[in-house]
């Protein structure tokens, strides 16, 4: 089964810039949305969402 959803080719330039800025050394914050953003093309995209939120409201002490 293939992780990515790659329909159009707009969803394929997304995928290859991602590869091409994890090659080089960015900040903890771009490369959280680096794999935010790859995220994105995945079939089941909302995983990652729900779990990041998560983790913020338990940083941030929220009830969920």
């Amino acid at each position: 089964m293939k992780k990515y959803i790659l329909k159009t080719k707009s969803d394929i330039e997304i995928l290859n810039l991602c590869k091409k800025l994890e090659k080089l050394k960015l900040s903890r914050n771009d490369r959280d949305l680096v794999a935010l953003i790859k995220t994105q093309l995945e079939k089941d995209w909302r995983k990652y969402l729900i779990k990041r939120l998560k983790h913020l409201v338990k940083k941030y002490k929220l009830t969920e």
